[in-house]
């Protein structure tokens, strides 16, 4: 769970993962939306891929980066429970 939350406190990488709600990207289309170098958009969806937030699939040339819903609503719940 910690290093959700670490991935989650990078709010480039929070606006990567709202990208990513709307439709799988790849990698290349995710580097468009920012203004940063191909390597810096690399190490920051690598980190989300560490904590399980996105999942990836080859196809091709490309990588096809998605959301991990799984994990996503498991961290939901998780924060529900520090409600009660």
């Amino acid at each position: 769970m910690q290093s959700i939350f670490k991935a989650l406190k990078d709010p480039t990488r929070r606006e990567i993962l709202k990208l990513l709600r709307k439709r799988d990207l790849t990698a290349g289309e995710i580097a468009a939306k920012f203004e940063m170098t191909a390597p810096s958009i690399s190490h920051l969806l690598d980190k989300l891929k560490q904590a399980n937030l996105v999942t990836t699939v080859k196809q091709g040339q490309f990588i096809l980066y998605s959301i991990n819903t799984t994990v996503v609503e498991d961290l939901i719940d998780y924060l529900l429970t520090l409600k009660k």
